[in-house]
């Protein structure tokens, strides 16, 4: 809305009319205030458009029986055979599962570790020795899976690894195989990536900590609460808004289970128990050629976690009061 003078005719007063501005005037004004900054976000804008969305037109194979030397567009067309098998093969099927339970118990206890974590640290009174925490703890999630994979192999290692060695010497009992028996690969990748990552997942919750009321512990303290009732209803009350927020938006990882992690540790041994959908997908891509019934899974996984997406936002929203837009 902008205002002009004019003046009446018959008195020669100036009074103030006010006349709407279009749209695109005010697009006009408001892009001449802006247009450094719609200038700055091109490039991203750009590299974003070329490397996110064009490649989704290659999604179109899923529904095809695709053939390199043949193309998108001569390529026998079979519609939804790729997706029903998904569902018939039972290598899929397991995999599937297989990716539910690790991104759950990854979810769980990686919400949880983090929060015991942060409480435990709080109670900290010694700044130096805090901070020297914070940091010993922050560092690994800074390493890449192939360096942390690489240690890890040597570590668990059945032949002279260091755990195995101790595990033998203190209790007796023969070395066991972590990364080559099912049930303990699962465990071995869960307690591992909780290993890499409670340290810097804990910041966030530090700060909720950070923004408690001082006057709050003050007053309970002159009550005569202990500090673990301090703990139980002030700091953990004060930090349930975030732990709710960040346990829903986990939801949207649930068929994410760390494809970097699973690669650089896994092998044939541990196919049964430890193979999920992306390096499901990654074989049958790339290595045994079949780029068709690749495509369908990681159709189907990518369609899947954007609906749990958007029920997670739901979720934070309707609990926490938490929104992104």
């Amino acid at each position: 809305m902008s205002v002009v003078l004019l003046e009446k005719k018959d008195e020669g007063i100036p009074v103030q009319i006010p006349v709407q501005q279009s749209r695109l005037d005010r697009f006009k004004k408001g892009f001449k205030r802006t247009w450094p900054l719609h200038v700055l976000i091109l490039p991203a804008f750009i590299l974003t458009i070329l490397f996110h969305y064009v490649p989704m037109l290659g999604l179109v194979i899923a529904f095809q029986d695709y053939k390199p030397w043949l193309g998108f567009f001569k390529s026998e067309w079979v519609g939804l055979t790729h997706f029903r098998n998904l569902f018939m093969f039972e290598d899929s099927v397991n995999v599937i599962w297989n990716t539910l339970i690790i991104s759950v118990l990854k979810i769980s206890f990686g919400v949880s570790v983090p929060v015991v974590f942060a409480l435990l640290l709080n109670e900290v009174r010694n700044i130096g020795l805090k901070r020297s925490i914070q940091t010993l703890v922050y560092l690994p999630h800074f390493l890449s899976w192939v360096i942390l994979g690489g240690i890890l192999i040597d570590v668990l290692s059945i032949n002279g690894g260091l755990v195995n060695r101790v595990i033998t010497s203190l209790f007796g009992i023969d070395p066991i195989f972590f990364l080559g028996t099912g049930n303990w690969f699962r465990t071995t990748l869960v307690v591992s990536d909780i290993w890499k990552e409670f340290g810097f997942s804990a910041i966030v919750y530090l700060a909720a900590i950070a923004g408690i009321n001082p006057s709050l512990y003050e007053a309970a303290e002159v009550d005569g609460a202990t500090r673990w009732k301090q703990i139980l209803h002030i700091t953990i009350p004060g930090m349930l808004p975030i732990i709710v927020v960040v346990g829903t938006l986990q939801l949207g990882n649930i068929l994410n289970a760390g494809f970097d992690q699973v690669f650089n540790l896994y092998n044939p041994l541990v196919y049964r128990e430890g193979d999920i959908i992306d390096t499901f997908v990654y074989r049958n891509a790339l290595l045994e050629g079949n780029f068709s019934f690749a495509t369908a899974i990681g159709l189907f996984k990518s369609v899947i976690s954007f609906g749990m997406v958007v029920y997670s936002y739901r979720l934070a929203y309707k609990y926490a009061n938490y929104r992104v837009w």
